[in-house]
């Protein structure tokens, strides 16, 4: 399959924060280093509180198949409403790429849900989906997924960047002329603990710490930080990638259980550690090889003013600054990116980086649900 025409093509995702679902419309012409993208449209759709939690606590074989319908439902509403703020008909779309709802990501195996036959047949557009499974088949971490789309948008001639997401987990992209050179990988925790701790500090009243308030009203707790800078997973190597396994429920109860009394300096605490172990991943494995002119960030930790100046203030005198600085809208970023790796698999082209996680080969990643 190969179409290297142009096309409009709509990028769907909902992350691991498990908030809302990103919409993208846009116009994609070309592939690899001679795609051109524009963005048309760019629309957030908040899950419930309800619906989030059920989403967070699935366990249950029937819990997952009601959830992957019900989100295939969601995302479906999510397309359509990108395409009517673009001025499209679904005639008018060649393709939707779907990341869907990781509800699961270990070594081996992976699993994002959102039934693409629902996204299919409620807008009568193709699309691509399940993007992870043929990296992981192919030997590969599934993760991180975007470092190709990264190259592909943001590259400039003789400059290196780092792309830093701080999603539910974090992940770098390091990107510079030649996408055999890019560098990408899992930093660790992104918003995910935090906002398990909020939820737990609030009852369910809050699903994030908007703005950093209360880490901002706490104080990191220096013995649980050192403790969680020990955490297994920072003594990996690139590549690596880590999940709600890692970062998640589990390790919110531990923490909940025996600091509850101190939520503020809890939450203060988990949000020093995302800053601590994002810094210490670039000073390992990203500034002793590249001399970047820019950290960019995106993501919904990008939007959380502690972070994002505990990060420019651990990595002074490196410039942090979201992507809106380089001209794309953050919000709209993610589910950009699920756009150009379904107008690339329409094209052909493989859009994993082996070096990144950990493939035996490159490969055309997602699966085909036709109108």
């Amino acid at each position: 399959m190969s179409s290297e025409q142009a096309m409009n093509v709509v990028g769907l995702i909902s992350g691991t924060s498990v908030d809302a679902m990103e919409a993208v419309a846009c116009r994609i012409n070309g592939s690899g280093e001679h795609l051109e993208f524009w963005l048309l449209s760019h629309v957030t759709l908040p899950f419930t509180k309800r619906f989030a939690q059920r989403v967070i606590s699935a366990t249950t074989i029937d819990e997952l198949c009601k959830l992957n319908f019900e989100l295939g439902e969601l995302f479906a509403q999510a397309a359509l409403a990108a395409m009517g703020m673009a001025g499209l008909n679904p005639s008018d779309v060649d393709v939707i790429g779907s990341h869907g709802q990781t509800m699961a990501h270990q070594a081996g195996a992976t699993l994002q849900i959102s039934e693409a036959s629902v996204i299919a047949e409620r807008t009568g557009v193709p699309v691509v989906s399940d993007f992870r499974t043929r990296d992981v088949a192919a030997g590969g971490q599934g993760a991180p997924l975007v470092p190709y789309a990264d190259w592909v948008l943001f590259r400039r001639p003789g400059r290196v960047r780092a792309l830093q997401n701080i999603g539910g987990i974090a992940n770098v992209s390091v990107v510079s002329d030649k996408l055999e050179d890019t560098l990408a990988f899992d930093t660790g925790p992104g918003n995910m603990l935090i906002d398990a701790l909020v939820r737990r500090a609030t009852h369910g009243k809050k699903a994030y710490d908007r703005d950093g308030r209360m880490a901002m009203a706490g104080k990191p707790i220096p013995g649980l930080l050192r403790a969680l800078g020990q955490h297994p997973f920072f003594k990996r190597k690139p590549p690596r990638s880590a999940g709600r396994e890692q970062f998640g429920d589990a390790l919110a109860d531990s923490l909940w259980r025996r600091y509850q009394k101190k939520p503020n300096d809890l939450i203060a605490t988990a949000t020093a550690f995302t800053i601590e172990a994002t810094a210490q991943a670039y000073e390992r494995w990203v500034l002793p090889k590249y001399e970047l002119d820019g950290i960019y960030l995106s993501g919904g930790g990008s939007r959380n003013p502690v972070l994002r100046h505990g990060l420019a203030s651990r990595l002074a005198p490196l410039r942090v600054a979201t992507v809106d600085n380089l001209g794309f809208p953050e919000g709209a970023k993610e589910a950009a990116c699920f756009a150009i790796l379904a107008a690339e698999f329409i094209n052909g082209r493989a859009q994993n980086i082996p070096q990144a996680t950990g493939a035996k080969r490159a490969v055309v990643m997602g699966k085909l649900t036709p109108a």
